[in-house]
């Protein structure tokens, strides 16, 4: 399991990305589509990273929402 963050981008389409994942980055015409394309790229991300035999970064975020 890894932490999304989604937001809408500037250019309309909502933005997804993997925090926990460097470089890890989507974007869909809708929310849901935008998740989607994240889960997809967060298994290439992970099986490439198998694939090398390199170390796949643990989940180390945590989310919180601020009041100001």
């Amino acid at each position: 399991m890894r932490q999304v963050i989604i937001y809408p981008g500037e250019d309309g389409y909502w933005v997804a990305e993997c925090p926990s994942l460097p470089g890890c980055v989507s974007q869909g015409r809708t929310r849901d589509e935008a998740v989607t394309n994240i889960r997809e790229a967060i298994r290439a991300y992970v099986s490439a990273l198998e694939q090398d035999h390199l170390a796949v970064p643990e989940e180390r975020f945590e989310t919180l929402v601020v009041a100001v």
